[in-house]
Protein backbone atom coordinates (compact mmCIF):
# COMPACT_ATOMS: atom_id res chain seq x y z
CA UNK A 1 0.00 0.00 0.00
CA UNK A 2 1.17 3.49 -0.83
CA UNK A 3 0.04 6.47 1.25
CA UNK A 4 0.26 9.73 -0.63
CA UNK A 5 0.19 13.07 1.12
CA UNK A 6 -2.19 15.61 -0.32
CA UNK A 7 -3.85 18.90 0.43
CA UNK A 8 -7.58 19.41 0.97
CA UNK A 9 -9.34 20.54 -2.16
CA UNK A 10 -12.12 23.05 -1.60
CA UNK A 11 -15.33 22.86 -3.50
CA UNK A 12 -15.72 19.08 -3.57
CA UNK A 13 -19.28 19.26 -2.29
CA UNK A 14 -21.47 16.43 -3.58
CA UNK A 15 -25.23 16.37 -3.69
CA UNK A 16 -27.39 13.26 -3.78
CA UNK A 17 -26.58 13.12 -7.50
CA UNK A 18 -22.90 12.99 -6.60
CA UNK A 19 -19.98 15.26 -7.28
CA UNK A 20 -20.00 16.73 -10.79
CA UNK A 21 -17.27 18.83 -12.33
CA UNK A 22 -15.66 19.35 -15.69
CA UNK A 23 -13.60 16.33 -16.70
CA UNK A 24 -10.24 18.19 -16.59
CA UNK A 25 -10.95 19.00 -12.93
CA UNK A 26 -11.36 15.31 -12.08
CA UNK A 27 -8.21 14.57 -14.08
CA UNK A 28 -6.24 17.12 -12.08
CA UNK A 29 -3.59 16.06 -9.60
CA UNK A 30 -5.09 14.21 -6.61
CA UNK A 31 -8.65 15.47 -7.27
CA UNK A 32 -10.41 12.17 -7.95
CA UNK A 33 -8.27 10.43 -5.34
CA UNK A 34 -9.18 12.97 -2.66
CA UNK A 35 -12.88 12.48 -3.19
CA UNK A 36 -12.69 8.68 -3.39
CA UNK A 37 -10.66 8.58 -0.18
CA UNK A 38 -13.25 10.80 1.47
CA UNK A 39 -15.92 8.26 0.45
CA UNK A 40 -13.96 5.38 1.99
CA UNK A 41 -13.14 7.39 5.11
CA UNK A 42 -16.84 8.09 5.69
CA UNK A 43 -18.46 4.74 4.80
CA UNK A 44 -15.50 2.50 5.64
CA UNK A 45 -13.94 -0.01 3.26
CA UNK A 46 -12.18 -2.70 5.30
CA UNK A 47 -13.73 -6.11 4.65
CA UNK A 48 -16.57 -4.64 2.57
CA UNK A 49 -17.96 -5.40 -0.89
CA UNK A 50 -18.80 -2.69 -3.39
CA UNK A 51 -20.25 -2.40 -6.88
CA UNK A 52 -18.40 -0.19 -9.38
CA UNK A 53 -19.35 0.99 -12.86
CA UNK A 54 -20.18 3.98 -14.96
CA UNK A 55 -21.80 5.28 -18.10
CA UNK A 56 -18.72 4.99 -20.31
CA UNK A 57 -18.10 8.70 -20.69
CA UNK A 58 -14.58 10.06 -21.18
CA UNK A 59 -12.26 9.20 -18.24
CA UNK A 60 -14.61 6.40 -17.08
CA UNK A 61 -12.07 3.62 -17.74
CA UNK A 62 -9.13 5.46 -16.13
CA UNK A 63 -11.15 6.47 -13.08
CA UNK A 64 -12.27 2.86 -12.58
CA UNK A 65 -8.65 1.71 -12.30
CA UNK A 66 -7.89 4.46 -9.77
CA UNK A 67 -10.91 3.48 -7.67
CA UNK A 68 -10.04 -0.24 -7.79
CA UNK A 69 -6.51 0.40 -6.54
CA UNK A 70 -7.78 2.66 -3.78
CA UNK A 71 -10.47 0.17 -2.72
CA UNK A 72 -7.82 -2.53 -2.38
CA UNK A 73 -5.47 -0.22 -0.48
CA UNK A 74 -8.29 0.69 1.91
CA UNK A 75 -8.94 -2.98 2.68
CA UNK A 76 -12.06 -3.75 0.62
CA UNK A 77 -12.71 -7.48 0.30
CA UNK A 78 -14.42 -7.49 -3.10
CA UNK A 79 -15.51 -5.22 -5.94
CA UNK A 80 -18.13 -6.24 -8.51
CA UNK A 81 -17.55 -4.22 -11.68
CA UNK A 82 -19.30 -4.18 -15.02
CA UNK A 83 -17.33 -5.40 -18.02
CA UNK A 84 -15.42 -2.48 -19.48
CA UNK A 85 -16.28 -0.52 -16.28
CA UNK A 86 -19.79 -0.10 -17.72
CA UNK A 87 -23.01 -0.15 -15.67
CA UNK A 88 -26.17 1.85 -16.07
CA UNK A 89 -27.22 3.53 -12.84
CA UNK A 90 -30.35 1.34 -12.38
CA UNK A 91 -28.30 -1.79 -13.18
CA UNK A 92 -25.76 -0.75 -10.55
CA UNK A 93 -28.56 -0.29 -8.03
CA UNK A 94 -29.86 -3.77 -8.87
CA UNK A 95 -26.41 -5.37 -8.47
CA UNK A 96 -26.00 -3.72 -5.06
CA UNK A 97 -29.33 -5.16 -3.94
CA UNK A 98 -28.96 -8.55 -5.64
CA UNK A 99 -25.52 -9.18 -4.14
CA UNK A 100 -26.31 -7.53 -0.81
CA UNK A 101 -23.18 -5.41 -1.05
CA UNK A 102 -22.18 -2.54 1.21
CA UNK A 103 -22.90 0.02 -1.50
CA UNK A 104 -21.45 1.11 -4.80
CA UNK A 105 -19.57 3.84 -6.62
CA UNK A 106 -21.14 5.08 -9.84
CA UNK A 107 -19.15 7.15 -12.33
CA UNK A 108 -21.54 9.40 -14.22
CA UNK A 109 -22.72 12.94 -14.74
CA UNK A 110 -26.14 11.61 -15.73
CA UNK A 111 -27.65 13.51 -18.68
CA UNK A 112 -24.81 16.05 -18.97
CA UNK A 113 -22.53 15.99 -22.05
CA UNK A 114 -19.35 13.93 -21.94
CA UNK A 115 -15.88 14.36 -23.46
CA UNK A 116 -12.39 15.67 -22.64
CA UNK A 117 -13.75 19.14 -21.85
CA UNK A 118 -17.26 18.21 -20.76
CA UNK A 119 -18.61 16.68 -17.56
CA UNK A 120 -17.70 13.83 -15.24
CA UNK A 121 -19.13 12.71 -11.93
CA UNK A 122 -18.81 10.25 -9.05
CA UNK A 123 -21.46 9.29 -6.53
CA UNK A 124 -21.90 6.73 -3.78
CA UNK A 125 -24.99 4.56 -3.43
CA UNK A 126 -25.89 2.92 -0.13
CA UNK A 127 -26.54 -0.75 0.59
CA UNK A 128 -30.22 -0.35 -0.34
CA UNK A 129 -29.10 0.61 -3.85
CA UNK A 130 -30.14 4.24 -3.50
CA UNK A 131 -28.16 7.50 -3.47
CA UNK A 132 -26.38 8.44 -0.27
CA UNK A 133 -28.55 10.64 1.96
CA UNK A 134 -27.65 14.21 2.74
CA UNK A 135 -26.03 13.37 6.07
CA UNK A 136 -23.58 11.05 4.33
CA UNK A 137 -22.78 13.42 1.48
CA UNK A 138 -22.23 16.25 3.95
CA UNK A 139 -19.79 14.05 5.87
CA UNK A 140 -17.95 13.32 2.62
CA UNK A 141 -17.73 17.01 1.84
CA UNK A 142 -16.41 17.77 5.32
CA UNK A 143 -13.79 15.07 4.89
CA UNK A 144 -12.58 16.59 1.59
CA UNK A 145 -11.87 19.86 3.39
CA UNK A 146 -9.54 18.23 5.91
CA UNK A 147 -8.02 15.24 4.12
CA UNK A 148 -4.23 14.98 4.32
CA UNK A 149 -3.53 11.66 2.59
CA UNK A 150 -5.00 8.90 0.49
CA UNK A 151 -4.18 5.21 0.08
CA UNK A 152 -3.52 3.44 -3.19
CA UNK A 153 -1.50 0.60 -4.71
CA UNK A 154 1.12 0.65 -7.39
CA UNK A 155 -0.13 -2.17 -9.62
CA UNK A 156 -0.82 -2.81 -13.28
CA UNK A 157 -4.28 -2.09 -14.61
CA UNK A 158 -6.86 -4.85 -14.24
CA UNK A 159 -8.14 -6.27 -17.54
CA UNK A 160 -11.77 -5.21 -17.42
CA UNK A 161 -12.54 -6.41 -20.95
CA UNK A 162 -13.04 -10.04 -19.90
CA UNK A 163 -15.72 -11.44 -17.61
CA UNK A 164 -14.26 -13.37 -14.72
CA UNK A 165 -12.57 -13.18 -11.34
CA UNK A 166 -9.16 -11.70 -10.67
CA UNK A 167 -7.55 -9.84 -7.79
CA UNK A 168 -5.83 -6.66 -6.80
CA UNK A 169 -3.54 -7.86 -4.04
CA UNK A 170 -5.95 -9.26 -1.40
CA UNK A 171 -9.12 -7.81 -2.95
CA UNK A 172 -11.29 -9.95 -5.27
CA UNK A 173 -12.43 -8.25 -8.47
CA UNK A 174 -15.42 -9.81 -10.22
CA UNK A 175 -15.90 -8.50 -13.76
CA UNK A 176 -19.51 -9.24 -14.67
CA UNK A 177 -21.78 -8.92 -17.67
CA UNK A 178 -23.28 -5.45 -17.10
CA UNK A 179 -26.58 -6.37 -18.78
CA UNK A 180 -27.47 -9.97 -17.85
CA UNK A 181 -28.75 -9.61 -14.28
CA UNK A 182 -30.66 -6.44 -15.12
CA UNK A 183 -32.29 -8.04 -18.17
CA UNK A 184 -33.35 -11.02 -16.07
CA UNK A 185 -34.95 -8.66 -13.56
CA UNK A 186 -36.91 -6.96 -16.34
CA UNK A 187 -38.09 -10.35 -17.62
CA UNK A 188 -39.46 -11.11 -14.15
CA UNK A 189 -41.52 -7.90 -14.07
CA UNK A 190 -43.04 -7.73 -17.55
CA UNK A 191 -45.00 -9.97 -19.90
CA UNK A 192 -42.24 -10.67 -22.39
CA UNK A 193 -44.32 -13.22 -24.39
CA UNK A 194 -47.10 -10.64 -24.94
CA UNK A 195 -44.63 -7.93 -25.96
CA UNK A 196 -42.84 -10.36 -28.27
CA UNK A 197 -46.15 -11.27 -29.90
CA UNK A 198 -46.85 -7.58 -30.46
CA UNK A 199 -43.52 -7.18 -32.26
CA UNK A 200 -44.18 -10.30 -34.35
CA UNK A 201 -47.52 -8.79 -35.32
CA UNK A 202 -45.78 -5.85 -37.01
CA UNK A 203 -45.47 -3.36 -34.16
CA UNK A 204 -42.65 -0.93 -34.95
CA UNK A 205 -40.49 0.93 -32.46
CA UNK A 206 -37.52 3.28 -32.43
CA UNK A 207 -35.24 3.28 -29.38
CA UNK A 208 -32.62 6.04 -29.27
CA UNK A 209 -29.94 5.44 -26.63
CA UNK A 210 -28.15 8.67 -27.61
CA UNK A 211 -24.73 6.93 -27.84
CA UNK A 212 -24.94 6.38 -24.08
CA UNK A 213 -25.01 3.49 -21.65
CA UNK A 214 -28.52 2.14 -22.33
CA UNK A 215 -27.54 0.95 -25.82
CA UNK A 216 -26.30 -2.55 -24.87
CA UNK A 217 -29.25 -3.04 -22.52
CA UNK A 218 -31.76 -1.99 -25.19
CA UNK A 219 -30.24 -4.22 -27.87
CA UNK A 220 -30.20 -7.25 -25.55
CA UNK A 221 -33.72 -6.80 -24.23
CA UNK A 222 -35.63 -5.27 -27.15
CA UNK A 223 -33.97 -6.90 -30.14
CA UNK A 224 -32.58 -10.16 -28.74
CA UNK A 225 -35.06 -11.16 -26.01
CA UNK A 226 -38.25 -9.50 -27.28
CA UNK A 227 -37.64 -9.89 -31.00
CA UNK A 228 -37.91 -6.29 -32.14
CA UNK A 229 -36.56 -5.85 -35.65
CA UNK A 230 -32.81 -5.45 -36.06
CA UNK A 231 -32.05 -1.74 -36.16
CA UNK A 232 -34.88 -0.85 -33.77
CA UNK A 233 -32.17 0.43 -31.40
CA UNK A 234 -30.23 3.38 -32.79
CA UNK A 235 -27.21 5.18 -31.36
CA UNK A 236 -26.75 2.00 -29.33
CA UNK A 237 -22.94 2.01 -28.92
CA UNK A 238 -21.81 3.97 -25.84
CA UNK A 239 -19.17 6.51 -26.82
CA UNK A 240 -16.86 8.55 -24.54
CA UNK A 241 -18.30 11.80 -25.91
CA UNK A 242 -21.79 10.40 -26.60
CA UNK A 243 -21.13 10.98 -30.27
CA UNK A 244 -21.25 14.72 -29.65
CA UNK A 245 -24.84 14.39 -28.44
CA UNK A 246 -26.34 15.95 -25.36
CA UNK A 247 -27.65 12.72 -23.79
CA UNK A 248 -30.75 14.25 -22.23
CA UNK A 249 -33.94 12.56 -23.50
CA UNK A 250 -36.27 15.45 -24.16
CA UNK A 251 -37.83 16.91 -27.31
CA UNK A 252 -35.00 19.41 -27.72
CA UNK A 253 -32.02 17.08 -27.51
CA UNK A 254 -33.75 14.03 -28.99
CA UNK A 255 -34.98 16.05 -31.98
CA UNK A 256 -34.17 13.34 -34.55
CA UNK A 257 -36.45 10.92 -32.72
CA UNK A 258 -39.20 13.52 -32.42
CA UNK A 259 -38.99 14.33 -36.12
CA UNK A 260 -39.34 10.65 -36.97
CA UNK A 261 -42.25 10.11 -34.58
CA UNK A 262 -44.14 13.06 -36.06
CA UNK A 263 -43.21 12.17 -39.64
CA UNK A 264 -45.22 10.55 -42.41
CA UNK A 265 -44.09 6.97 -41.70
CA UNK A 266 -43.76 7.13 -37.94
CA UNK A 267 -43.22 3.92 -35.94
CA UNK A 268 -45.87 2.96 -33.39
CA UNK A 269 -43.69 3.83 -30.43
CA UNK A 270 -40.53 5.79 -29.77
CA UNK A 271 -38.30 6.12 -26.73
CA UNK A 272 -34.99 7.60 -25.64
CA UNK A 273 -32.77 7.30 -22.60
CA UNK A 274 -30.01 9.41 -21.11
CA UNK A 275 -26.30 9.22 -20.32
CA UNK A 276 -26.49 6.78 -17.41
CA UNK A 277 -29.80 5.11 -18.24
CA UNK A 278 -32.01 6.42 -15.46
CA UNK A 279 -34.19 8.80 -17.51
CA UNK A 280 -36.62 8.21 -20.33
CA UNK A 281 -38.75 9.94 -22.93
CA UNK A 282 -41.66 8.12 -24.57
CA UNK A 283 -43.62 9.22 -27.62
CA UNK A 284 -46.22 7.62 -29.84
CA UNK A 285 -46.86 8.25 -33.51
CA UNK A 286 -47.74 11.95 -33.48
CA UNK A 287 -48.23 11.89 -29.70
CA UNK A 288 -45.65 13.22 -27.25
CA UNK A 289 -46.07 12.01 -23.66
CA UNK A 290 -44.96 14.46 -20.99
CA UNK A 291 -43.11 12.87 -18.05
CA UNK A 292 -45.93 13.88 -15.69
CA UNK A 293 -48.54 12.23 -17.91
CA UNK A 294 -46.29 9.20 -18.33
CA UNK A 295 -46.12 8.70 -14.57
CA UNK A 296 -49.91 8.95 -14.29
CA UNK A 297 -50.58 6.55 -17.18
CA UNK A 298 -48.03 4.02 -15.91
CA UNK A 299 -49.53 4.12 -12.43
CA UNK A 300 -53.09 3.72 -13.75
CA UNK A 301 -52.12 0.71 -15.86
CA UNK A 302 -49.29 -0.93 -13.90
CA UNK A 303 -51.52 -3.83 -12.88
CA UNK A 304 -51.37 -5.06 -16.48
CA UNK A 305 -47.73 -6.09 -15.94
CA UNK A 306 -47.08 -9.33 -13.99
CA UNK A 307 -44.76 -7.66 -11.52
CA UNK A 308 -47.49 -5.24 -10.43
CA UNK A 309 -50.64 -7.33 -10.79
CA UNK A 310 -51.26 -7.15 -7.03
CA UNK A 311 -51.67 -3.39 -7.28
CA UNK A 312 -49.72 -0.42 -5.96
CA UNK A 313 -49.00 0.51 -2.36
CA UNK A 314 -48.76 4.20 -3.15
CA UNK A 315 -47.62 6.72 -5.75
CA UNK A 316 -44.98 9.37 -5.11
CA UNK A 317 -44.05 12.36 -7.24
CA UNK A 318 -41.61 15.20 -6.84
CA UNK A 319 -43.17 18.55 -5.98
CA UNK A 320 -42.52 20.14 -9.42
CA UNK A 321 -44.22 17.19 -11.16
CA UNK A 322 -47.85 17.74 -12.16
CA UNK A 323 -50.69 16.55 -9.95
CA UNK A 324 -51.93 14.09 -12.62
CA UNK A 325 -50.63 11.10 -10.64
CA UNK A 326 -52.49 12.31 -7.51
CA UNK A 327 -55.77 11.86 -9.37
CA UNK A 328 -54.83 8.28 -10.22
CA UNK A 329 -53.91 7.54 -6.61
CA UNK A 330 -57.26 8.91 -5.43
CA UNK A 331 -59.14 6.71 -7.91
CA UNK A 332 -57.20 3.64 -6.73
CA UNK A 333 -57.76 4.48 -3.07
CA UNK A 334 -54.04 4.57 -2.28
CA UNK A 335 -51.73 7.18 -0.80
CA UNK A 336 -50.05 9.85 -2.90
CA UNK A 337 -46.90 11.66 -1.80
CA UNK A 338 -45.44 15.00 -2.89
CA UNK A 339 -41.73 15.10 -2.12
CA UNK A 340 -38.81 17.43 -2.81
CA UNK A 341 -36.78 16.75 -5.93
CA UNK A 342 -34.27 13.95 -5.33
CA UNK A 343 -34.62 10.17 -5.51
CA UNK A 344 -33.53 9.74 -1.88
CA UNK A 345 -36.99 10.91 -0.75
CA UNK A 346 -38.61 8.21 -2.85
CA UNK A 347 -36.13 5.68 -1.47
CA UNK A 348 -37.45 6.19 2.07
CA UNK A 349 -41.03 5.59 0.91
CA UNK A 350 -40.04 2.55 -1.15
CA UNK A 351 -37.99 1.00 1.66
CA UNK A 352 -40.90 1.51 4.05
CA UNK A 353 -43.37 -0.14 1.66
CA UNK A 354 -45.46 3.01 1.36
CA UNK A 355 -45.03 3.56 -2.39
CA UNK A 356 -44.54 1.34 -5.41
CA UNK A 357 -44.17 3.76 -8.34
CA UNK A 358 -42.40 7.12 -8.27
CA UNK A 359 -41.68 9.82 -10.79
CA UNK A 360 -40.12 13.19 -11.48
CA UNK A 361 -41.03 15.64 -14.21
CA UNK A 362 -37.38 15.58 -15.32
CA UNK A 363 -37.95 12.38 -17.29
CA UNK A 364 -37.28 10.08 -14.33
CA UNK A 365 -39.64 7.23 -13.44
CA UNK A 366 -39.14 4.09 -11.37
CA UNK A 367 -40.55 1.59 -8.93
CA UNK A 368 -39.59 -0.52 -5.94
CA UNK A 369 -37.55 -2.95 -8.10
CA UNK A 370 -34.44 -0.76 -7.57
CA UNK A 371 -33.69 2.45 -5.69
CA UNK A 372 -32.95 4.66 -8.67
CA UNK A 373 -35.09 5.96 -11.47
CA UNK A 374 -34.94 3.57 -14.42
CA UNK A 375 -35.38 4.65 -18.02
CA UNK A 376 -35.58 1.25 -19.69
CA UNK A 377 -37.96 -0.04 -17.01
CA UNK A 378 -40.42 2.76 -17.85
CA UNK A 379 -40.12 2.01 -21.57
CA UNK A 380 -40.79 -1.69 -20.98
CA UNK A 381 -43.82 -0.94 -18.80
CA UNK A 382 -45.20 1.22 -21.62
CA UNK A 383 -44.66 -1.68 -24.04
CA UNK A 384 -46.42 -4.06 -21.65
CA UNK A 385 -49.39 -1.68 -21.44
CA UNK A 386 -49.53 -1.26 -25.23
CA UNK A 387 -49.48 -5.04 -25.68
CA UNK A 388 -52.19 -5.61 -23.07
CA UNK A 389 -54.52 -2.84 -24.26
CA UNK A 390 -53.87 -3.18 -28.00
CA UNK A 391 -54.24 0.56 -28.44
CA UNK A 392 -52.01 3.34 -29.69
CA UNK A 393 -50.21 5.74 -27.37
CA UNK A 394 -52.54 8.53 -28.55
CA UNK A 395 -55.64 6.47 -27.78
CA UNK A 396 -54.39 5.58 -24.30
CA UNK A 397 -53.67 9.23 -23.54
CA UNK A 398 -57.09 10.31 -24.82
CA UNK A 399 -58.89 7.76 -22.63
CA UNK A 400 -56.78 8.72 -19.63
CA UNK A 401 -57.60 12.42 -20.01
CA UNK A 402 -61.28 11.68 -20.56
CA UNK A 403 -61.37 9.82 -17.25
CA UNK A 404 -59.08 11.98 -15.10
CA UNK A 405 -58.95 15.34 -16.85
CA UNK A 406 -55.75 16.80 -18.26
CA UNK A 407 -52.98 18.56 -16.39
CA UNK A 408 -51.39 20.71 -19.08
CA UNK A 409 -47.78 20.92 -18.09
CA UNK A 410 -44.43 22.24 -19.29
CA UNK A 411 -40.98 22.99 -17.95
CA UNK A 412 -38.97 25.98 -19.19
CA UNK A 413 -35.23 25.84 -18.50
CA UNK A 414 -33.09 28.97 -18.47
CA UNK A 415 -29.55 27.57 -18.47
CA UNK A 416 -26.14 28.89 -17.35
CA UNK A 417 -27.47 31.98 -15.58
CA UNK A 418 -24.90 33.79 -13.46
CA UNK A 419 -25.39 32.30 -10.01
CA UNK A 420 -25.53 35.66 -8.23
CA UNK A 421 -28.30 36.87 -10.54
CA UNK A 422 -30.28 33.67 -10.14
CA UNK A 423 -29.94 33.80 -6.36
CA UNK A 424 -31.03 37.46 -6.28
CA UNK A 425 -34.12 36.68 -8.35
CA UNK A 426 -35.16 33.83 -6.07
CA UNK A 427 -34.53 35.92 -2.94
CA UNK A 428 -36.73 38.71 -4.29
CA UNK A 429 -39.46 36.24 -5.21
CA UNK A 430 -39.39 34.61 -1.78
CA UNK A 431 -39.69 38.04 -0.19
CA UNK A 432 -42.83 38.77 -2.18
CA UNK A 433 -44.69 35.58 -1.23
CA UNK A 434 -46.68 36.93 1.76
CA UNK A 435 -48.34 39.58 -0.39
CA UNK A 436 -49.37 37.32 -3.28
CA UNK A 437 -52.58 35.58 -2.07
CA UNK A 438 -55.60 37.36 -3.58
CA UNK A 439 -53.58 39.01 -6.32
CA UNK A 440 -54.92 38.63 -9.88
CA UNK A 441 -52.49 38.06 -12.75
CA UNK A 442 -53.54 37.33 -16.33
CA UNK A 443 -57.03 36.55 -15.07
CA UNK A 444 -55.68 34.07 -12.52
CA UNK A 445 -56.25 34.61 -8.80
CA UNK A 446 -53.42 33.58 -6.48
CA UNK A 447 -54.81 31.28 -3.82
CA UNK A 448 -51.59 30.44 -1.97
CA UNK A 449 -47.84 30.98 -2.25
CA UNK A 450 -45.04 29.30 -0.33
CA UNK A 451 -41.51 27.94 -0.35
CA UNK A 452 -42.13 24.20 -0.30
CA UNK A 453 -41.12 22.33 2.86
CA UNK A 454 -41.40 18.58 3.40
CA UNK A 455 -41.54 16.46 6.50
CA UNK A 456 -40.53 12.91 5.65
CA UNK A 457 -43.29 10.55 6.85
CA UNK A 458 -40.75 7.76 7.38
CA UNK A 459 -37.83 9.31 9.26
CA UNK A 460 -39.33 12.67 10.28
CA UNK A 461 -36.58 14.72 8.65
CA UNK A 462 -37.53 18.18 7.44
CA UNK A 463 -36.43 19.69 4.12
CA UNK A 464 -37.02 23.41 3.65
CA UNK A 465 -36.71 25.91 0.77
CA UNK A 466 -37.34 23.27 -1.89
CA UNK A 467 -38.88 25.57 -4.46
CA UNK A 468 -41.33 28.45 -4.71
CA UNK A 469 -44.94 27.46 -5.41
CA UNK A 470 -47.65 29.82 -6.66
CA UNK A 471 -51.07 28.15 -6.53
CA UNK A 472 -54.05 29.68 -8.35
CA UNK A 473 -57.72 29.28 -7.55
CA UNK A 474 -58.49 27.36 -10.77
CA UNK A 475 -55.87 24.68 -10.06
CA UNK A 476 -53.15 26.28 -12.15
CA UNK A 477 -49.69 26.32 -10.65
CA UNK A 478 -46.26 27.86 -11.06
CA UNK A 479 -43.11 26.43 -9.49
CA UNK A 480 -39.64 27.97 -9.65
CA UNK A 481 -36.43 26.43 -8.41
CA UNK A 482 -32.74 26.46 -9.18
CA UNK A 483 -31.19 23.19 -10.28
CA UNK A 484 -27.77 21.99 -9.25
CA UNK A 485 -27.38 19.28 -11.89
CA UNK A 486 -25.24 21.37 -14.23
CA UNK A 487 -21.59 22.32 -13.87
CA UNK A 488 -21.73 25.96 -15.02
CA UNK A 489 -23.77 28.75 -13.45
CA UNK A 490 -27.33 28.07 -12.38
CA UNK A 491 -30.28 26.63 -14.24
CA UNK A 492 -33.64 28.21 -13.50
CA UNK A 493 -36.40 25.67 -13.88
CA UNK A 494 -39.86 27.16 -14.36
CA UNK A 495 -42.68 24.63 -14.04
CA UNK A 496 -46.11 25.51 -15.41
CA UNK A 497 -49.39 23.66 -14.91
CA UNK A 498 -53.04 24.19 -15.77
CA UNK A 499 -55.85 21.68 -15.21
CA UNK A 500 -58.69 21.06 -17.66
CA UNK A 501 -61.51 18.78 -16.57
CA UNK A 502 -62.71 18.35 -20.16
CA UNK A 503 -64.00 17.40 -22.55
CA UNK A 504 -63.65 20.71 -24.44
CA UNK A 505 -60.28 21.60 -22.97
CA UNK A 506 -58.51 18.28 -23.50
CA UNK A 507 -57.01 18.73 -26.96
CA UNK A 508 -55.11 22.02 -26.94
CA UNK A 509 -51.48 22.77 -27.68
CA UNK A 510 -49.81 22.72 -24.24
CA UNK A 511 -47.93 26.00 -24.69
CA UNK A 512 -51.12 27.72 -25.87
CA UNK A 513 -53.12 26.27 -22.98
CA UNK A 514 -50.43 27.48 -20.56
CA UNK A 515 -49.97 30.95 -22.11
CA UNK A 516 -51.59 32.96 -19.28
CA UNK A 517 -49.68 30.95 -16.68
CA UNK A 518 -46.41 31.61 -18.54
CA UNK A 519 -47.06 35.35 -18.67
CA UNK A 520 -47.98 35.38 -14.98
CA UNK A 521 -44.76 33.57 -14.08
CA UNK A 522 -42.55 36.02 -15.96
CA UNK A 523 -44.33 38.96 -14.35
CA UNK A 524 -44.12 37.51 -10.84
CA UNK A 525 -40.48 36.50 -10.95
CA UNK A 526 -39.34 39.42 -13.14
CA UNK A 527 -37.16 36.96 -15.03
CA UNK A 528 -36.05 39.39 -17.72
CA UNK A 529 -35.06 42.19 -15.36
CA UNK A 530 -33.05 39.83 -13.15
CA UNK A 531 -31.42 37.63 -15.78
CA UNK A 532 -31.79 39.40 -19.12
CA UNK A 533 -33.55 36.30 -20.50
CA UNK A 534 -36.88 36.56 -22.30
CA UNK A 535 -37.14 32.98 -23.53
CA UNK A 536 -36.02 29.59 -22.17
CA UNK A 537 -33.18 27.55 -23.63
CA UNK A 538 -35.13 24.29 -23.40
CA UNK A 539 -38.88 23.64 -23.33
CA UNK A 540 -40.17 20.23 -22.31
Amino acid sequence: MTTISTQPIAGQKPGTSGLRKKTPVFMGKHYLENFVQAIFDVVGAAGKTFVLGGDGRYFNDTAAQVILRMAAANGAARVIIGQGAILSTPAASHLIRLNKTDGGIIMSASHNPGGPNEDFGVKFNMSNGGPAPEGVTEAMYKRTTEIAQYHTLETADIDLSKIGRTAVRDMIVDVVDPVADYATLMESLFDFPAISAMFRGGFRMRMDSMCAVTGPYAVEILEKRLGAAAGTCVNATPLPDFGGMHPDPNPTWAKALMDEMFGANAPDFGAASDGDGDRNMVVGAGAYVSPSDSLAVLAANAHLAPGYKAGLKGIARSMPTSAAADRVAASLGIESYETPTGWKFFGNLLDAGRATICGEESFGTGSDHVREKDGLWAILLWLNILAARNQSVAAILAEHWAKFGRNYYSRHDFEAIASDKADAMMAALRGSLPGLPGKVLEGLTVQAADDFAYTDPVDGSVSKAQGVRILFADGSRIVLRLSGTGTEGATLRLYLERYAAGPDGLDLDPQAALAPVIRAAHALAQIESHTGRVAPDVIT
